[in-house]
């Protein structure tokens, strides 16, 4: 029996031996045949679909635009992207969105740790960049160092003529081939330095009117705070802010004799009169901007910060969710029974342009109580 198995073992052996001396000379008789013939060398596939989901670009100047949206079809990588034959729709050629200006690119991650405005430049430097860019990805970039200067914006009078906007074509490739992808369009809307804008007409860059009544020209929009537990002095109400009702409204806007990169946040009475940041006794100061050389008066507080804010749009201690940096003033006082009642205010906000900005909180109609019952 023993010997009945190692004959087997054998033959098996044998037939494995012959199979891959097989496969070895297939392997080598077609490399030859490849070489004696000329066989081209197979290609990248490039499918005939590839698209992008969206082929009209509305970004806003002065803040960095990321636009994607590709589809490669599982076409083979790596594909390149290439901007051709960009037009008004007049026909004349498009040259500003191809300017190359100084612009500021990430080197190393930022992560909200850091613990000065130094170690966050060391993160960063100024490259020369095209205003208007497609990335590896096949995204598109319109950079922040846009302004309605560089590239104009879409006309003031809300019109969409062909020959006020921009056309190009996107040519799409790999080893496999080319695409001609026509007829994007972009249509960039003027700078809204800050965010929340509801406040600023988004062709003019004027004050937007009042949506309650639009054609009345005296009557403007206003940004919103949220309030919790805030109460007017006289009327021991709780103060509101909303298309019907504007108890507290916010302004945010430059001011001058800062050191060009400062934050101040301010609050005004009924009678446009500074209250003292004193009184918001429960407010974290230093964990709520992600700035430094912290400065409180009788009349603000101010912060030395980076621009834009939020830095970048990733969820950190000071942005939550990544997008909006948020003001939140809290103060407490006395309740009936002997407890405490705590009020808050603020805003989720924006800036995408450096300089020294303020964030002004106003009570039109009645100052907050601050007295306990």
């Amino acid at each position: 029996m023993d010997y009945e198995n190692n004959k087997s073992e054998k033959l098996m052996k044998l037939i494995a031996k012959k199979d891959l001396l097989l496969i070895l000379f297939i392997f080598v008789a077609l490399s030859g045949c490849k070489k004696l013939y000329n066989f081209p060398d197979e290609k990248d596939y490039l499918s005939n679909n590839v698209n992008f989901s969206n082929k009209i670009l509305e970004p806003i100047i002065g803040r960095n635009n990321l636009i994607g949206g590709f589809n490669g079809d599982n076409s083979t990588q790596p594909i390149t992207f290439e901007i051709v034959n960009p037009r008004w729709g007049d026909g004349r050629v498009v040259t500003d969105i191809f300017q190359k200006v100084p612009t500021y690119v990430w080197t190393a991650p930022y992560t909200g740790l850091e613990k000065s405005l130094a170690e966050i430049e060391a993160k960063r430097k100024i490259e020369s960049h095209q205003l208007f860019e497609m990335r590896p990805s096949g995204e598109f970039i319109l950079w922040g160092s846009s302004t309605n200067q560089l590239v104009s914006p879409r006309p003031t009078d809300s019109t969409n003529f062909a020959q006020d906007t921009r056309f190009f074509d996107v040519k799409v490739k790999n080893s496999g081939g080319e695409r001609l992808i026509r007829d994007f369009q972009i249509r960039p809307w003027r700078e809204r330095p800050y965010e929340p804008s509801n406040d600023i007409n988004l062709y003019s860059g004027l004050p937007a009117p009042d949506p309650k009544f639009p054609l009345d020209k005296t009557l403007r929009d206003y940004i919103r705070p949220f309030l919790t537990n805030v109460i007017g002095e006289t009327s021991n109400q709780a103060l509101v802010s909303n298309d019907d009702k504007k108890d507290v409204v916010v302004y945010i806007r430059p001011f001058s004799g800062g050191n060009g990169h400062s934050l101040r946040i301010k609050v005004l009475n009924k009678d446009l009169v500074e209250i003292n940041p004193a009184f918001f006794n429960e407010t974290v100061w230093d964990k709520m901007i992600h700035g430094f050389n912290f400065q409180k008066t009788d009349k603000y507080v101010q912060y030395d910060v980076a621009y834009p804010i939020p830095l970048v749009e990733i969820p950190t201690s000071y942005a939550t969710g990544g997008s909006r940096a948020r003001v939140n003033l809290s103060y407490s006082r006395g309740a009936f029974g002997g407890g405490r009642t705590v009020a808050n205010f603020g805003i989720d906000f924006a800036i995408y342009k450096a300089g020294d900005w303020e964030i002004v909180f106003h009570f039109k109609t009645e100052n907050p109580k601050f007295a306990s019952e």
